[in-house]
């Protein structure tokens, strides 16, 4: 047991201190972001909003999205990512705290599109600022500590977002959200300002490649966009099927969310500096980790025990930790002949598109086809996001053979 301990302390040896202030900012900023899981269940209960309503509000969350992560890609290859995150984490406190006292549906749509334009404004100068942060063999393992500090953050938070709700309601979430948030940028311009922090790996390319011509990348975009489709559906849909199909309180829901972030935060670091001496490619790991994500759908139509709950979050889990950490290495390596601002910005997009169609289609096909045919369609998408990383197995093998003879950037 000690062995074990000591090897798993040893997958976080190396990481630069800018890493572990920006994963701590990220883990404040996320344990606050407790109202997002339960959403659907705040707009349905307490505005008592339609399904229909809140799939078209989920889909302004989306919106609002694609249209933060597009600029903060923007801005950060024009002012650079500490500008942005600064700016990002302030204006998100301040909405959060504002939105709770929006109640009408026009209104919620607009309030959660301008939350979420500012508040993905921080992902592409977050992945950029990673990026600068770490030595390139570090890359893959400082993206897996962002994510074990967002996956603290979102155990921590839906557990304590339904004691709250319990015992102060649903406006004390967008309290702490918002609090959270502007507690992150008081801590960002004291530890991460650019006179405090050292860059390692900035990567400045004189005649930038436009994403456009990348077709590997935009073959990886679909994938990633079918993956972030059936994904979100366990912060939408799924609350509501523990709730409306198993009748879980939202304690338990928030405690069973909370499952999630629990096991990425135990197991996903030493997973991954696993996977990283293995043989397998990162295009093979995403395949693998959508094949486990489409699994956790089809096992909740083989039964009706209540456990089946635990092993569908198992599985997504697991297949989580394995897909999110090698597509973000994937874009990283890739975005070196490029603005990595601009790369980053559309990996972010894949997910934000998501928000725009996945939410609002898995309400819509729940409210009229029910829980279990939307959960066969959900693994029938997963098919086609794991047909797309096939072929850009293809692509890359393709591109890795008429370039071995120079040493690529990418390779």
């Amino acid at each position: 047991m000690k062995k074990l301990y000591f090897n798993y302390l040893d997958t976080f040896k190396g990481l630069s201190k800018e890493v572990w202030w920006l994963a701590l900012i990220t883990l404040i900023n996320r344990a606050g972001t407790m109202v997002i899981p339960f959403l659907s269940l705040y707009l349905t209960k307490s505005l008592e909003f339609t399904k229909i309503d809140v799939a078209w509000i989920m889909s302004c969350f989306g919106l609002g999205s694609v249209a933060g992560s597009w600029l903060g890609g923007k801005l950060t290859d024009k002012i650079g990512y500490y500008k942005v995150m600064k700016a990002s984490l302030l204006l998100t406190g301040l909405l959060f705290i504002a939105l709770q006292f929006v109640d009408t549906f026009s209104g919620f749509c607009i309030g959660i599109f301008l939350v979420m334009l500012v508040a993905d404004t921080f992902r592409p100068a977050m992945f950029v600022a990673l990026s600068a942060y770490s030595k390139p063999e570090n890359k893959i393992r400082s993206v897996t500590l962002i994510r074990l500090a967002i996956n603290l953050g979102f155990s921590a938070g839906p557990a304590v977002g339904g004691i709250i709700i319990t015992s102060l309601g649903y406006s004390g979430l967008f309290w702490v959200d918002g609090v959270t948030c502007i507690l992150a940028t008081i801590l960002l311009i004291n530890v991460l300002h650019p006179k405090k922090s050292k860059v390692v790996d900035e990567v400045k390319v004189e005649n930038p490649v436009s994403v456009f011509s990348d077709k590997a990348f935009w073959i990886f975009f679909v994938s990633m966009f079918m993956f972030g489709f059936i994904f979100l559906q366990y912060f939408s849909t799924m609350p509501l099927y523990y709730k409306d199909e198993h009748h879980l309180s939202e304690l338990k829901i928030g405690l069973l969310l909370g499952l999630n972030g629990f096991i990425i935060f135990a197991l996903e670091m030493p997973l991954i500096a696993w996977l990283q001496k293995s043989k397998y490619s990162k295009e093979f790991l995403m395949f693998f980790g959508l094949f486990l994500t489409g699994l956790s759908f089809l096992v909740l139509n083989l039964t009706g025990w209540i456990g089946v709950l635990i092993i569908g979050m198992l599985l997504m889990t697991i297949g989580e930790m394995i897909a999110f950490p090698f597509s973000n290495a994937f874009v990283m390596d890739r975005a070196k002949k490029g603005n990595q601002g601009e790369y980053m910005a559309y990996y972010s997009i894949a997910f934000s598109a998501s928000h725009i169609f996945g939410h609002n289609a898995g309400l819509q096909l729940i409210d009229k086809l029910g829980f279990d045919s939307t959960w066969s369609i959900m693994t029938g998408l997963s098919i086609v996001g794991m047909l797309a990383l096939l072929l850009l197995m293809r692509v890359i093998k393709k591109e890795k053979h008429e370039l071995k003879p120079s040493n690529s950037a990418f390779n």
